[in-house]
């Protein structure tokens, strides 16, 4: 496998949740991540391997059973919405979540960012830079008085809502072939929610969220607009995947939108298949590069949360994709952009730093 090369941070991954479920079965989440797993995506030993220097790692209240429809003849598929969740419930799982990400901080396996400089910080000491992200907003009440404990604690980025719905808007199903204009968008405590966001400069991520609600976020909030794990619909058409209109309206923000490695949001037919070539992965930087320019196009793997390419495997396997897109033609500074830069700069507007 190459050596890495270049530097990586990744706009989503799903690390703490399968920590979260290790830990439930018995195991210590803290070695499990320091020491590396036969299983899963990401641990120190595979982001040191592959360049990784850190990244937005979800807290996600998982949906209980919820299994993917399997494909028809045509290799269509639709999978209902996963139930609403309770509140209290989901509040004490995020909680569990949260304490593992500091228990792995007081460890020394990674360091909570709260800012750029924070990232630059923990890159230049060699240690993990996490930034705390909140996908689905089930934990949180109306009032919103929770989002204020969880900032203070550390959270810097949220997603409203997951592919279910909750108090706060409605997210899309897992379909192919399917647009993103599923259902409503934001509800009144979701447009709250935005402007509490922008008030405490926490970055909003539009990943998951119906196509009207993109576009309620898009007239209320004033960061750029950022869809941390998402493709093109135009090469694959899920549900999950932005239209052309979408990509043009985050490039008109100056916001970006992160590659997703689900092979299922990278495949022209929508199938989960790990036999899925890096070309797949390359079309779909190529496509939002030409939309929206470099600038505008980041990585957002989904690792542990999500069937990707064989020919990644798993953070590890970054300096291939950086192989990948270097023999496509991207140039050494067009790639340091979408696999680094362009999330810092970003995340800098959407926090309110000074250049």
């Amino acid at each position: 496998m190459p050596q890495p090369t270049q530097p990586v941070f990744d706009g989503h991954n799903d690390v703490l949740l399968r920590l979260w479920n290790r830990a439930k079965a018995g195991a210590d989440p803290v070695r499990d991540f320091l020491d590396g797993m036969a299983r899963g995506h990401l641990d120190a030993p595979r982001a040191r391997a592959g360049g990784l220097i850190g990244g937005l790692c979800a807290i996600y209240i998982p949906s209980g059973a919820l299994v993917l429809k399997q494909a028809d003849a045509r290799g269509h598929y639709a999978t209902e919405l996963a139930a609403p969740l309770e509140r209290a419930p989901s509040l004490d799982i995020a909680l569990e979540m949260a304490a593992i990400a500091f228990r792995l901080e007081r460890a020394g396996a990674w360091r909570l960012c709260r800012s750029t400089a924070d990232i630059r910080a923990a890159r230049a000491e060699g240690v993990f830079a996490a930034v705390l992200h909140l996908e689905g907003c089930e934990p949180l009440d109306a009032d919103l008085a929770a989002l204020e404990t969880f900032h203070a604690a550390g959270l810097r980025s949220l997603g409203p809502v997951w592919s279910r719905n909750n108090i706060f808007g409605h997210g899309v199903p897992f379909a192919y072939p399917m647009g993103p204009d599923t259902g409503p968008g934001l509800t009144e405590a979701g447009f709250a929610l935005i402007r509490a966001c922008n008030r405490l400069r926490i970055a909003v991520d539009l990943a998951h969220i119906t196509e009207k609600g993109f576009w309620d976020v898009a007239k209320t909030t004033d960061q750029p607009l950022v869809v941390s794990h998402s493709n093109a619909h135009a090469l694959t058409p899920v549900a999950r995947n932005l239209t052309d209109r979408q990509l043009d309206a985050v490039r008109e923000s100056g916001g970006l939108v992160g590659l997703n490695f689900a092979t299922t949001m990278l495949r022209a037919d929508g199938r989960e298949d790990a036999q899925t070539p890096l070309s797949d992965m390359v079309a779909h930087i190529r496509y939002l590069v030409e939309r929206m320019g470099v600038a505008h196009v980041a990585l957002g793997s989904d690792f542990d949360g999500a069937t990707i390419p064989a020919g990644i495997g798993d953070a590890a396997g970054l300096p291939a994709l950086v192989a990948a897109l270097a023999a496509d033609g991207f140039a050494a500074e067009e790639i340091a952009a979408i696999c680094h830069d362009n999330w810092l700069r970003i995340l800098a507007q959407a926090w309110g730093e000074t250049a």
